[in-house]
């Protein structure tokens, strides 16, 4: 018994490194993102109709093999995750976690039929695959760990955009609201010109056809690049200052 106690856990571990590098991936890793890549391929492919029915059986074969890996991985990845910080329930409650359960039900309930929309938006959803590279790349924990810690600033960064898009909306629908109320009748329509406006897209598709209109689509204009830009500017010092932290710890590794 004692044994078979021993041997339990020291395959978890194993699991849970093989699932979790701590530097580059192993084989493991490199197989899991061979496959992701080839998944994500595979579902792009065969949104194409006309090749999906030349080639349905291949294709419903190889979502059958990815759904099946995917699933095992998941199992995997929760059932060894006690071998890492997080409970299992911590675990299955991250977002890559969640991502992880969409796609493999994504990937199962076709083969369950539904209709032609679900089926469309399970293709979509597919794509997801992609997202869980970030598990292999020391980039993507970087750039978390840059959004976290300035999670504050993005967030007051963000309301401010939110306001000036709603404060550009209620001005155009005064100013234009009579004249095309077409386009800009009621705040809710004007919000897509705010938007497109904001930032600085400009399909043309609705503009302003009074001075005091254009005065406000001109504001609108220079607000926007401010509201991008303080996000921008957050994102990058904080993306700057972690590059620095990992390469102070980089030397203090070498010279330990």
């Amino acid at each position: 018994m004692a044994a078979g106690t021993e041997i339990v856990p020291s395959w978890r571990l194993n699991t849970y490194r093989a699932l979790n590098p701590a530097g580059r991936p192993g084989l493991v890793g490199i197989a899991l993102i061979l496959l992701i890549l080839v998944s994500t391929v595979v579902a792009i492919v065969e949104t194409e109709d006309s090749l999906r029915q030349a080639w349905l059986p291949l294709f419903a074969g190889l979502e059958i093999a990815f759904a099946a890996i995917f699933a095992a991985e998941y199992g995997l990845r929760i059932w060894s995750a006690a071998e890492g910080e997080r409970s299992r329930l911590r675990y299955a409650l991250m977002p890559s976690s969640l991502i992880d359960l969409v796609v493999v039900l994504a990937s199962i309930l076709p083969f369950f039929g539904t209709d032609v929309r679900i089926l469309r938006l399970l293709r979509v959803v597919r794509i997801l695959r992609i997202a869980k590279l970030g598990r292999f790349s020391r980039a993507f924990d970087t750039l978390e760990r840059a959004i976290r810690s300035r999670a504050s600033h993005l967030l007051v960064a963000f309301s401010m955009a939110v306001f000036l898009l709603i404060f550009s909306a209620t001005m155009i629908y005064w100013a234009e609201g009579e004249a095309q109320p077409e386009a800009f009748g009621s705040i809710p329509r004007a919000l897509w010109w705010a938007t497109v406006t904001m930032t600085t897209v400009g399909y043309g598709d609705v503009v302003p056809l009074s001075g005091f209109g254009r005065i406000i689509a001109g504001l609108t204009s220079m607000g926007g690049i401010v509201a991008i830009a303080i996000p921008t500017g957050i994102l990058a010092a904080s993306f700057s200052s972690e590059l620095a932290r990992e390469e102070d710890a980089r030397e203090v590794e070498q010279t330990a």
